[in-house]
């Protein structure tokens, strides 16, 4: 009986013994600026390993996916596609933003972003001083709003978007 109440005795403390205090990491809102190309300061020509220390706090990473390194914030519906040089912001994503254009309808946009480079039914891919900004659609024509915003540092001709 006292092999058995010292054993406990010993299992008992080797628990409490792993119990430590540990600071939460602190996340923070993510701050997209559309104007710049950058994400809490960061452009997406910035490296897998710099862009998950900058912005910590990732749902999920692959760093070698279908469509190459990728880190996910899905909480705050975010993606940084590294080997592809993009950002993708989706339609609930939960930051701060410049400039709101997630749910802006299609015809408000020109003044803010001018013409179109390249247009088509249920995007528009606007030419930037940092790259290239593709809004995407919820249907075509001026009915349509934004639901998706993917911001790359490559140019139109360049640009590989993961389907």
């Amino acid at each position: 009986m006292k092999r058995l109440t010292l054993f406990a005795c010993v299992f008992l403390m080797a628990a409490v013994s792993q119990a430590q205090l540990r600071p939460k990491v602190t996340c923070g809102d993510i701050t997209v600026d559309l104007l710049n190309g950058t994400i809490n300061g960061m452009k997406p020509n910035n490296g897998f390993a710099e862009f998950q220390k900058t912005v910590p706090c990732s749902t999920g990473s692959d760093p070698a996916g279908k469509c190459g390194a990728v880190i996910y914030y899905k909480d705050k519906d975010v993606a940084f596609y590294a080997d592809r040089k993009y950002f993708e912001i989706g339609p609930h994503f939960k930051g701060k933003m410049t400039l709101r254009v997630l749910g802006a309808p299609r015809n408000i946009l020109f003044k803010y972003l001018g013409n179109p480079k390249v247009k088509d039914a249920l995007w528009d891919a606007y030419e930037t001083q940092y790259g290239t900004l593709v809004l995407h659609y919820t249907a075509a024509g001026a009915a349509g709003r934004v639901k998706l915003i993917q911001m790359s540092t490559l140019g139109t001709d360049d640009l590989s978007l993961c389907e």
